[in-house]
């Protein structure tokens, strides 16, 4: 290795060791409204914020001092400003804003990661322990409790807002008259689908306490074409009466035999040259590399269900092949680490 690639690394390593301790300020941050203060009243002073947070002087320099490590916040005479990063991602009243997504990876994701080496040991992911409930999925033990339902899907909506366009933007969606939306969650996809295609209808298909999410979610002017279909992922057929079926961010938590077996029944449901899309983070082919999917990953075998990953596109395209597809299609690079992989029925 070069000087600067040490130096790299070692800056890389740095930022990594100390991110949880940075991350958890963020959240205070957030959960203070100090990033909207500081959006609303550029260039405040320490007795600004005093008074607005109400937190004790010296509390509040420990967090100004980590949020202007950070680098989101800046400090000149005295004075602070957000920049243009905090501005804009983190901005409360925008649909993609990480926002709720940082809150819930407080709540959900990193209470999990310390059992990374017991999970890894183990081969399953022990973290689920914490939940109580049947079921060796997270989102099963999450389904008894809609309160739980409700904030699981709040911290992922943002950042379905911020994915979806890759998938959208892509022109094989255009022609797609009716789409199957399976593990459609809250509706997020599937309304960002129908305001984009106002001809196509979508079915969200997901287990009963999400769909009752959904049904919250889905707007009043939507609702004549995104419909609910209630179901088990794993146990239930997929309804026929569409063209298209789309696994988005569904099939990343599963291993090889279950995900041949969702992608076979998909074709299953699907005339001839009906198509399946499968989009998500996929790591690199040679998986050596991608923030976004080894942290998804470790996420994955810790907590949600064991075998788990941000699986390659050639994962995707094999598997559809041995469901039975007639072609294959690969779109990979697309923003934030995302593939999307199309297959046609014959």
């Amino acid at each position: 290795m070069t000087e600067s690639s040490i130096d790299r690394v070692y800056e890389r390593f740095q930022l990594i060791v100390n991110g949880p301790a940075l991350f958890n300020a963020i959240v205070a941050g957030l959960e203070l409204d100090v990033f909207r203060y500081l959006r609303e009243h550029p260039g405040a002073g320490f007795e600004d914020l005093h008074t607005f947070t109400g937190l004790p002087r010296h509390s509040l320099r420990v967090l100004l001092l980590a949020l202007t490590a950070t680098e989101l916040v800046s400090k000149k005479d005295g004075r602070y400003t957000n920049s243009a990063v905090a501005d804009d991602a983190l901005a409360e009243d925008r649909p993609d804003s990480w926002r709720e997504t940082l809150i819930g990876w407080r709540r959900f994701q990193y209470p999990a990661f310390p059992y990374a080496t017991d999970a890894l040991r183990a081969g399953r992911n022990v973290a689920l322990d914490a939940y109580e409930g049947p079921g060796d999925t997270l989102y099963a033990r999450l389904a008894h409790d809609p309160r739980l339902v409700a904030a699981y899907h709040d911290s992922i909506g943002p950042f379905t807002h911020l994915f979806v366009t890759g998938l959208l933007d892509n022109p094989e969606l255009s022609t797609v008259r009716h789409l199957l939306d399976v593990g459609g969650g809250d509706g997020t996809t599937a309304i960002r689908f129908a305001r984009r295609f106002p001809e196509a209808e979508v079915t969200i298909f997901d287990m009963p306490a999400v769909a009752e999410r959904a049904e919250l979610i889905v707007p009043d002017d939507l609702t004549g074409r995104i419909r609910l279909r209630p179901g088990d992922l794993f146990k239930d057929e997929f309804p026929t009466d569409v063209d298209a079926v789309l696994f988005s961010h569904v099939l990343e938590p599963f291993d090889e035999q279950s995900n041949v077996e969702l992608l076979s029944k998909a074709v299953r449901a699907l005339p001839s040259g009906g198509r399946i899309f499968t989009y998500g983070l996929t790591a690199l082919d040679d998986e050596d590399g991608g923030l976004l999917a080894a942290r998804l990953s470790l996420y994955l075998n810790v907590l949600v269900a064991a075998g788990g990953l941000a699986h390659p596109a050639a994962d995707y395209e094999r598997w559809l092949w041995q469901a039975g597809v007639a072609s294959v299609k690969a779109f990979t690079g697309l923003p934030y680490e995302h593939g999307l992989v199309v297959g046609t029925v014959a």
